[in-house]
Parts: C-alpha cells; sequence; structure tokens
C-alpha cells in the first residue's frame, strides 16, 4: 500500500508517496505565488493550490511502477478563508493565516461579545489571523461579495473538496476558525450567529483520521492512478507536523521553525488559557493540544538573506556564527515581522534591531536573528509553564532545525532537550500517516507514529550558556513592552 502525504503551505505545496512501512519514496514541491495587495494584507489564489497539488500527486506517480494509491490526506496552512458561491465558484482569494487586515474585527470580538464569551463558545478568543475577525471583515467591507457566499472553508479543504466533492474539515484546522467549539468539537452556533453566517454554510467535521470520500474517477484517470483512492479529512499543518514528529499523547512537544513558529504541546484533555496567551485546538490523534504560535520564525533568517544580505548561502552565513559569543550578543532582534500572535496578539508590532554599535558584526546580527526567533518562542513556553505544563524536551521541525547552531541556540534559550527525527517532512509525512490510518494500515494515530517515527539525535543544554540566556532573555522581554506605543503610532502613520 502506499499513501500520499500533502503539505499546503504558504509558499508551495510539497507532497510525499510513502509506503505503508514509512518509506519515503518521493518527494515533490511545487511553488506558488503569494500576494499582498495592501501592507499587511496577504492572499492566495486557491485554484494555484489545486493545480499545483495535481501536478505534483501526478509527478509522484509517474516516479513508480506501482500506480495505485490506497490513500491522500492533505495537512495545510490553518486560518484561511476560502469562500465558495452557489457555482462552487471561488469568490475571492483566500485571505491567509498571517493577514492584518482584521485587526478591527478582532478586537471588536475581544472587547463588545468579549474575551469571556469568546472562551466560553470556542475555548479562545479572537486574533486577527483566526478565519472569524476575516469573514466580518469581507462582511463590512466586500458586502456584495459577502452575500454571495455558500460555502466558507479552509485551504486544505478546497482542496480536498476538489478531488473528492466531500465539503469535510477536521476538529484540528477547525479550531483555528474561531466558530469552532473546540471543547465539544463542534460548529458554534452563538458564533456562527455573530459572524452572520449560518452552520450549514460550514462543512462536515471528521476525525482528522477518518475517511471523508474518495478520488473523483475523472481525477483518477486524469493522474494516472489505478484502483479507489481514499481521502481523509487531513489536519491543520501544525497538528500535521506534530503526528509527523510522533507528538500524541499527554504532555509531547514539538516545536516548529518553520515559515511561523510553533510550540505545540499535546494533550489527554481539553486545557483552557485563561490568560488569552496561548490556543487551545483539538489535536489530530483525536485529543487536545496548546499551541503557541509566532507569525515569523525562518521567515525573518529568509528575509535577512534575500533581501538584506542577497546571498543564497543559508549554512554559509550561519557557519559565521562564533559559538564564543552564544549568550553574550549584545544584539537584539525582535521577530515580529508581519505582527505577532502568541503571546502579545499585536498587528501592529514590527521586526526591529536594538543595540548595534560600531562593532556590531555581519554575524552578530544573524545570530540576532536566530536568537530573537528563539526568545519569541521561549515567550510560548513561559506562557504553558503559566498553565502549569511544563515541558523537559521536545521534537523540533522547519527549515530552521535543519541549522545546527540556530538548534544550539535555541536548545540553550529554551534550556531543554530537543529531538529531531529520522523523517524531517513534518506535515506532509503527518498527513501520509493519518491516510494510512483511515485506510486501515494501522489501528490508531498512536500504533502508527510509534512503529514509523524515529529519534535521529538530540541537542541537549549547556548549563552555563543556559544562565547566560536567562539574563539575555530577561533584557529581550523588556523591549516589547517598551516600544509598544512606538509601534501604534508607525502604525496609525502608515495608515
Amino acid at each position: 500500500m502506499n499513501y500520499i502525504g500533502v503539505d499546503l503551505g504558504t509558499s508551495a505545496v510539497k507532497l510525499l508517496l510513502m509506503t505503508g512501512e514509512g518509506e519515503i519514496l518521493k518527494i515533490v514541491s511545487k511553488e506558488y505565488p503569494v500576494y499582498f495587495p495592501k501592507n499587511g494584507w496577504s492572499e492566495q489564489s486557491p485554484i494555484d493550490w489545486y493545480e499545483k497539488t495535481l501536478e505534483g500527486i501526478k509527478e509522484l506517480v509517474d516516479a513508480t511502477d506501482d500506480r495505485t494509491v490506497a490513500g491522500i490526506s492533505v495537512a495545510g496552512q490553518m486560518h484561511g478563508l476560502v469562500v465558495l458561491d452557489e457555482n462552487d465558484e471561488v469568490i475571492r482569494n483566500a485571505i491567509l493565516w498571517n493577514d492584518g487586515r482584521s485587526q478591527p474585527q478582532s478586537d471588536w470580538l475581544n472587547s463588545e461579545i468579549s474575551k469571556r464569551k469568546l472562551t466560553e463558545y470556542t475555548g479562545n478568543i479572537s486574533y486577527a489571523g483566526f478565519t472569524a475577525p476575516k469573514i466580518l471583515w469581507m462582511k463590512e467591507n466586500e458586502p456584495d461579495k459577502f452575500a454571495r457566499i455558500r460555502k466558507i472553508m479552509l485551504p486544505k479543504d478546497y482542496v480536498t473538496y476538489k478531488l473528492t466533492g466531500a465539503f469535510a474539515t477536521d476538529p484540528s484546522d477547525a479550531s483555528g476558525t474561531l466558530y469552532y467549539d473546540v471543547k465539544n468539537r463542534c460548529w458554534s452556533k452563538e458564533m456562527c450567529d455573530i459572524l452572520g453566517i449560518t452552520v450549514d454554510m460550514l462543512p462536515r467535521v471528521y476525525e482528522s483520521y477518518e475517511k471523508v470520500g474518495e478520488l473523483k474517477s475523472e481525477i483518477s484517470e486524469l493522474l494516472g492512478i489505478s484502483g479507489t483512492t481514499i481521502m481523509s479529512a487531513g489536519a491543520g499543518d501544525n497538528a500535521g507536523a506534530a503526528i509527523g514528529m510522533g507528538i500524541t499523547g499527554e504532555g509531547s512537544c514539538n516545536i516548529s521553525l518553520g515559515t511561523s513558529g510553533t510550540v505545540f504541546i499535546s494533550s489527554d484533555t481539553f486545557t483552557e488559557d485563561f490568560n488569552n496567551s496561548l490556543h487551545s485546538f483539538a489535536h489530530a490523534d483525536g485529543a487536545y493540544h496548546v499551541m503557541g504560535c509566532i507569525l515569523s520564525a525562518a521567515s525573518c533568517n529568509k528575509w535577512w538573506m534575500d533581501e538584506v544580505l542577497e546571498s543564497s548561502d543559508y549554512a554559509g552565513e550561519g557557519d559565521k556564527i562564533d559559538e564564543s559569543k552564544f549568550g553574550q550578543n549584545r544584539v537584539y532582534f525582535l521577530p515580529y515581522l508581519m505582527g505577532e500572535r502568541s503571546p502579545i496578539n499585536d498587528t501592529d508590532a514590527r521586526g526591529a534591531f536594538i543595540g548595534m554599535s560600531p562593532d556590531t558584526s555581519r554575524a552578530d546580527m544573524t545570530q540576532a536573528i536566530f536568537e530573537g526567533v528563539s526568545y519569541a518562542l521561549k515567550d510560548c513556553l513561559m506562557a504553558a509553564e503559566n498553565m502549569g505544563i511544563n515541558v523537559s524536551e521536545s521534537c523540533v521541525c522547519g527549515g530552521g532545525a535543519k541549522s545546527e547552531k540556530w538548534l544550539k541556540i535555541l536548545s540553550n534559550i529554551l534550556g531543554i532537550r530537543l529531538n529531531t527525527t529520522e523523517n524531517t517532512e513534518g506535515p506532509s509525512f503527518g498527513a501520509a500517516i493519518l491516510a494510512a490510518v483511515a485506510c486501515g494500515q494501522y489501528k490508531d494515530v498512536e500504533e502508527a507514529c510509534d512503529k514509523l517515527i524515529k529519534i535521529n539525535r538530540s541537542v541537549e543544554p549547556d548549563p552555563e550558556l543556559v544562565k547566560l540566556y536567562a539574563d539575555r532573555y530577561d533584557e529581550y522581554s523588556k523591549l516589547y513592552p517598551a516600544l509598544k506605543d512606538a509601534y501604534k503610532f508607525v502604525a496609525s502613520r502608515r495608515n
């Protein structure tokens, strides 16, 4: 049995073909554009997602003599607003997770509906990146388009809908909409009323590992796939990545250094963050998790490399960092290039270097990028500790995890052991696992993870560096509060 796992990312769709025993036969990636119509806006065409996914599946199937694919599953970027009309045509480009235009609507939800009510209805407060405030923005700013809405879905679910005709989603992705009752795993009628939508506009919710449909016969014929191919509900990308790293059960943790950054801690039970710093979401294994999300992680290094240094030698620039300067860098970087979500929830915040002097080097600033993202992830870990959740070790994945020096910095800033796995594909591997469970290859997600995922290395923190970085973190923690009013001033001038 072969399975395809799809990672519908922000810059590209990444697909892999996996055997039932976990061997990866081939990986392909297909890029598509992101549009930035205005400062702080971020959009994509759902049609691009679908077409590039088709191209990727065909390339995977063409690479093997076995033309059968037992199952497919998609792990996708969360929170994006996809709206279809009565003819199933896309009404407008999808508004993405890192789009900040709906901050006024998010503020209205938190203040007028109240954080207490939102938490009661959904388990979470509002963030501009969530789907609900995007719906309100569209209702207020594009009323003609809003009136045409018949289906509302998330990015990965659009791809599944096009491939199977199944109007479906899963709890992990639905959790980030702010109109899903996470604790009770159902749509919130109260939130739908507030948004001016109806529950029948929303997809049926399946568990991530459940079958939602089969690949349309004409799609199978187009792709050259023989036999019946099942599609499972899939997962939000962070939950998918967690499955791909074996994060199931109580207290397991995964940190992602992808375009965005996340601290993902799984739980057997629903846990509410009364400080409203972290998200309380459903997990793809059928249970729950808490998660902190920073909007810019490895994308900070990409910006620094591509736009400032104009260098493609990512590894070489990282190698210039002198490890003797770990814990002693006087340059700080605030990684808020697209605003920030956890734990400060501020779309006005922006990236900043602080502490530069005439002897500041290029390597110092690269180091500050690595450290700034790591400090922001520690903010999330500290918020979890405030909830009574203590993490002693974590898996780590994403593009940033390829840098040995970044891993050492992160381990010492967090003060915990970091583990990487033999397979580093994260969401796409997790999606393939969910497909295998849906097809009966494994009895459940936990069994699949136990058999397929192996730790291949660990990075241990150095007690002396942990102390040095604790002092630096205290200094870093004072920077955002000092700049908060300045961010608001600059945002008012920008707008």
